[in-house]
């Protein structure tokens, strides 16, 4: 597209560069006084004026409108990137709640573990404890 561009650019440069060249050597080569060959000369030189005005204007509303869409692909892109964060925040704070639950889970369960058998021993340690006295006062 940019090729294209150069392309059409470059020909319509080359269109008005040699349409000047041929209108001057015209009006340098035709049999006129020099007041009519200025008059000429001023009208045509107007005439390329308002041509290369209304390229230059051409050129800027283009440029406008590419500048328009890059800043309209660019803020699609920074509120896709925005969504896909949030999204990936969203799931960390899910797996985090599970891990955490899951974690819970487990030191509950080995606590509970842990505090049967610390009962478990501490009846076995008690009732040791009393067979031995009863075998010693015995």
């Amino acid at each position: 597209m940019s090729h294209e561009n150069n392309l059409a650019k470059g020909f319509f440069i080359g269109f008005l560069a040699g349409g000047a060249i041929g209108a001057v050597v015209a009006l340098l080569t035709a049999p006129k006084s020099g007041k009519e060959l200025r008059s000429d000369i001023r009208l045509k030189s107007e005439e390329y004026l308002d041509e290369a005005e209304k390229y230059l204007a051409e050129a800027k509303d283009k440029a406008r409108e590419l500048i328009n869409e890059g800043k309209k692909k660019s803020e699609r892109i920074i509120h896709d990137a925005r969504s896909k964060s949030e999204d990936i925040l969203k799931d960390a704070e899910k797996v985090f709640k599970d891990a955490k639950v899951k974690t819970t889970d487990a030191f509950t369960t080995g606590k509970e573990k842990f505090e049967t058998e610390a009962d478990r021993i501490k009846s076995s340690v008690k009732a040791g404890l009393d067979a031995y006295k009863e075998a010693k006062n015995s």
